[in-house]
């Protein structure tokens, strides 16, 4: 049985000028203590996704229009769609059972209180613990994920820290209830190539000790191929792909997909140059009445003008959205 089940979401903001889809019919699965990667291009919806998830999406001007996010726990199927953001269920699971790691450490922690008392908070919001019993928990978190002397870090500020021991900071916070899904925002973005790596391994250790879930969102494909047990490719508000990790890499079949394929430099194999996605991403507010892929596919037919494909198990566990498979 999966953690989280994501069925056709929409998550619309509306503006002075129109309509933003941003999530326009996503659908894939979270399995229980495995990785799933969220790949695609900036402002395709990924973080959206991730909001509408925590109940974190900005009302107004945005929200929810349809769809369902099924969340299995202790033989209950909750529907977090259909939860009031800041209502008592919602506030009982957002940070307790799925916790989310932000894209930049620094804009996330609060500069006026020390990590210690950030995490803190969040271990005594929702676990029955003392201050002293939290304070002590909190240490555990902080030399789990790698921080020196977590007894005198405990009582730094966040501009005290390294960029990189600041994401550890954030992702203590994020494990310090054990939540059995941890939602991570592109959080090796702002690190240097070392520290990512280090970031990487150490999410891959912490997630097998703590037996969680992992969402990891990323435009980072190498980060993709070590990190992630399935992947949900996005494109323009909609998922149109979704397959396990190896099935995607050595047989992706959309042709958003197999460009993004195309794209990626190698050390390997010899070619004059990369083969670029042809053209840019539609604007938010005229998207194409069919395929929203069609104005960049190599493959274009005229049924892709006209209609949206049907997202659809094309091969054995491997869904598509494409016209061609039909």
């Amino acid at each position: 049985m999966p953690l989280i089940e994501i069925k056709d979401l929409k998550t619309y903001f509306y503006l002075e000028d129109g309509v933003v889809r941003a999530v326009d019919g996503v659908t894939f699965t979270i399995e229980p203590e495995k990785t799933l990667g969220v790949v695609g291009e900036s402002g395709c919806g990924k973080s959206v996704t991730a909001l509408s998830i925590m109940g974190l999406v900005q009302m107004p001007p945005g929200r929810i229009d349809g769809g369902e996010i099924l969340y299995h726990h202790n033989g209950t199927v909750t529907d977090l769609a259909q939860l009031k953001p800041k209502g008592k269920e919602m506030r009982a699971i957002r940070g307790n059972e799925i916790a989310m790691i932000f894209q930049e450490p620094m804009t996330s922690l609060n500069p006026v209180y020390t990590i210690g008392n950030q995490i803190i908070e969040a271990i005594m919001l929702h676990q029955r613990l003392s201050k002293s019993g939290a304070r002590n928990r909190a240490i555990e978190m902080l030399q789990a994920v790698g921080i020196p002397v977590p007894e005198q870090r405990i009582d730094s500020y966040p501009h005290e820290l390294s960029g990189g021991m600041r994401q550890r900071a954030m992702i203590a916070m994020a494990l310090s209830c054990n939540p059995t899904l941890l939602i991570a925002d592109e959080p090796t973005t702002a690190l240097d190539v070392t520290i990512q790596a280090q970031v990487l391994e150490l999410m891959s250790k912490l997630r097998k000790d703590f037996q969680s879930s992992i969402m990891f969102i990323t435009h980072n494909l190498g980060v993709i191929a070590e990190m992630a047990d399935d992947v949900a490719v996005m494109y323009l508000g909609k998922a149109v792909e979704y397959t396990n990790t190896r099935l995607l890499f050595h047989d992706p079949k959309h042709p958003y997909t197999q460009g993004l394929m195309n794209s990626i430099p190698s050390i390997t194999a010899v070619q004059e140059r990369l083969i670029p996605i042809k053209g840019v991403v539609p604007d938010p507010f005229e998207i194409p009445s069919g395929c929203v892929f069609e104005p960049r596919c190599p493959h274009s037919m005229e049924i892709c003008q006209r209609e949206m494909p049907p997202y659809e198990e094309v091969a054995t566990a491997h869904w598509a959205c494409c016209w061609l498979y039909k």
